[in-house]
This record gives C-alpha cells, sequence and structure tokens, in this order.
C-alpha cells in the first residue's frame, strides 16, 4: 500500500493550491464535453493536451489515476446517433462502442510519453460491498505502484439505473476515497465557479472553506452540447464531499489542467473541513438509493444520533416503504426529520410484526435470526 506523506488532518484549513505540486497520488475527473469535438465525438487535440499534462505529472513523480467520462459520447457517431440518447439499452449499446475507441486514443496519447495505462470499469455495486471495494483497492493500488495510469470509468455497458453513480464527478471523489488520494481535481469547460453567470460580470468564487462560503449562489446544471450529465452542481457535490471527508479538491477547466497540478492559483479550491471517512459510508450517505423509511421514538433519535448505537427494533414506531434485507433505508425522528441512513437487516414485509419489541422478546418469539439489530452502527451513517 502506497501511503501519503501530506494527506490532511480534519479541520486543516492552511494547506492550499500547493498541495497539488507535492502531491503523491491524486484522481483527475474529466467530463464528456471536455473531450468532444464541435461535430461531435472525442477531440484528438483535447485529449492529447490532457494526456500531455497528465503524463508530465506522472513522469513527474505523481501517481494519477484519471476518471473519464466520454465512452457514450465517442459511440455516438459509430452508431449514427446524432445526440446522446435517453434510453438505457441504447446508452448502454453507446457505451459499449466507445469505450474502446476510448481506451485507444489513450492508449496513444500516453504512450507517446512512455506511460501506459489501464481500463477499470466499476458500478456502484463494487463500492458499496466490503470484499469488492477491497478488491477494486488492491487492484488500482497495484497498478500505481507499477507506473500505470488507471482510467477509470462507470461500467455503463451493464449498470441499471438502480446502480447507477448517477455521474462520473460522485463516483470520482469515491475512488479519491477509495484510493486514499491527497487530492481530486475536477475538470470540465468553466474555468472556475463565480458567484452567478459569468456573462454577466461575476467573480470567480477562489476558495471555498464550507458549505456556508456557497449560501446564494446558483450553480449551474449540464451544459448545452447535452453530452455530460452532471454539471457544476454535480462537481460542487464532489468536491464538498471530499473535501469534507479529509481530501483536498479542485474544480476548474480542463484547459488550466497543467496549471492546477503545479498548485497555480486557479480554479475554485474546496478546504478540508472533515476527517476520512470509510468509502462505504460516503457511498451510503450520497449515492445510495432510498427505498423506504424507518420512524424513530424520541428515545432510539438520542441513541442514534448522539450514542452512535445500532438501531433496534425497540426504537422504532412506523415503517414505510418497499425494501428488501440489505436495501438502504432513511432513518427519522418523528417529525419526518432525517438524522440517518442505514442499511436494513429485514424486509418492509418483516418489520412490522417486530416494531417495539425487545430482541430478546423477538428471539424468542420468532426464532434465531430476528435478535440482530435492524440496522448495526457500521451499517449506518448520520446525516
Amino acid at each position: 500500500m502506497t501511503s501519503s506523506t501530506i494527506a490532511a488532518e480534519p479541520g486543516d484549513r492552511t494547506a492550499d493550491r500547493s498541495v497539488l505540486s507535492g502531491a503523491r497520488r491524486i484522481v483527475v475527473k474529466v467530463g464528456s464535453s471536455s473531450l468532444t469535438s464541435i461535430k461531435g465525438g472525442i477531440s484528438e487535440e483535447a485529449l492529447t493536451a490532457l494526456a500531455d499534462a497528465l503524463a508530465a505529472k506522472r513522469n513527474a513523480g505523481t501517481e494519477i489515476i484519471l476518471v473519464s467520462s466520454g465512452a457514450i459520447a465517442a459511440g455516438l457517431a459509430p452508431l449514427g446517433l446524432a445526440k446522446r440518447p435517453r434510453d438505457l439499452a441504447t446508452q448502454q449499446a453507446a457505451a459499449s462502442v466507445g469505450q474502446g475507441l476510448l481506451m485507444a486514443r489513450y492508449t496513444q496519447a500516453f504512450g507517446a510519453h512512455g506511460v501506459t495505462v489501464s481500463q477499470v470499469l466499476l458500478t456502484a455495486d463494487d463500492l458499496m460491498r466490503r470484499s469488492q471495494h477491497t478488491n477494486a483497492f488492491r487492484a488500482l493500488d497495484r497498478l500505481l505502484n507499477l507506473g500505470v495510469v488507471p482510467v477509470v470509468n462507470e461500467n455503463d455497458t451493464v449498470a441499471t439505473h438502480e446502480i447507477r453513480f448517477g455521474d462520473n464527478d460522485r463516483l470520482a471523489a469515491l475512488v479519491a476515497h477509495l484510493v486514499r488520494a491527497d487530492a481530486l481535481v475536477l475538470l470540465s469547460d468553466v474555468d472556475s465557479l463565480y458567484d452567478g453567470p459569468p456573462s454577466h460580470g461575476a467573480k470567480r468564487i477562489p476558495l471555498v472553506e464550507g458549505p456556508h462560503d456557497l449560501d446564494g449562489v446558483s450553480i449551474g446544471k449540464a451544459g448545452k452540447a447535452g453530452v455530460g450529465t452532471g454539471g457544476m452542481v454535480t462537481k460542487v457535490e464532489a468536491a464538498t464531499i471530499a473535501a469534507g471527508s479529509g481530501i483536498h479538491a479542485l474544480v476548474t477547466s480542463t484547459a488550466n489542467a497543467a496549471a492546477a497540478l503545479a498548485g497555480e492559483d486557479v480554479g475554485t479550491w474546496f478546504a478540508v473541513n472533515g476527517a476520512r471517512k470509510p468509502v462505504r459510508l460516503l457511498w451510503l450517505a450520497h449515492l445510495a438509493s432510498v427505498h423506504g423509511r424507518l420512524v424513530l421514538d424520541d428515545g432510539a433519535v438520542k441513541a442514534v444520533r448522539h450514542r452512535r448505537t445500532s438501531l433496534l427494533p425497540a426504537g422504532i414506531s412506523a415503517v414505510d416503504g418497499d425494501f428488501e434485507a440489505g436495501d438502504a433505508v432513511e432513518i427519522v425522528s418523528a417529525d419526518g426529520t432525517v438524522i440517518a441512513r442505514g442499511l436494513v437487516n429485514y424486509s418492509a414485509a418483516e418489520l412490522p410484526q417486530m416494531l417495539g419489541r425487545s430482541t430478546r422478546e423477538l428471539g424468542k418469539a420468532l426464532g434465531r435470526g430476528y435478535d440482530r439489530e435492524v440496522v448495526h452502527v457500521d451499517d449506518l451513517v448520520l446525516v
């Protein structure tokens, strides 16, 4: 395992962009809009320029993981599609065609600098299950140790709506945590976050120290090109996830990639404002599809929120939704305030008969297997 020498300490706000100039491990994410040409398809010029900047950083000793969108966009022209399809099946088909084309271009562009790249396709399932995310970490860590630049993308060909990350910005934030990166750099076609529309004279926001710094700021969604899925809003969400969990984050344009990696004053810097968390809990807090909710009495709310205990059936007053064992649910107070998310050990059909009863009583009445927690503390995250 490669350890970082400059990982942020919780609450360390003194670190600045100079972290990027000396980082040992950086995750860089690039969006589809930054890689596509005016005519559609992948822009050779844009991809080569990005590869030049990243390969230079890699050859200077920094380990780089590239989270790259663009597979669906690359597959549009070969399939005769004029724009990004809306239906999942056609998106999967375009990704299947485009992913190979995208990797061929990256292989050539990085190869010109003597840098080897690899393809790593992930689904949300790979990061939510302990054995799978452990395997994903080991594979990525070994590739980095061998001097390879892993090119990561969501496995669009097999991912369903239920297990999608939603966009590669969030995927990049989770990958940064998975590999214990020093920093996350989110690249798009916008050079920085602004306090309003740049065309209307808005000012650049150079630093975000916490969510309060973005109060009143209108953040844009996906651009007019129609080839991406996120826009600035998902980049801010991803940067906020990273900074709130101990990883420095920068949002800037792909044209600024080399300057950003050199630690120059470009883009919007998100200062660390929290401690690192297990990647499963980040997924649960920010990405998991919620299938229902458990309503707690006041005593259970205090136990979960303040004493960080597992959730027992005795403290649950109501169940809402249709879920199976292992699904994510919201945990709410009597007035509907969401206090946590968790992975539930029982289905919605099983729980009603268990409410308000102790685990000892349930074990005697219903048999072994019903004397467990409803949500174990290791599968619960406060929100």
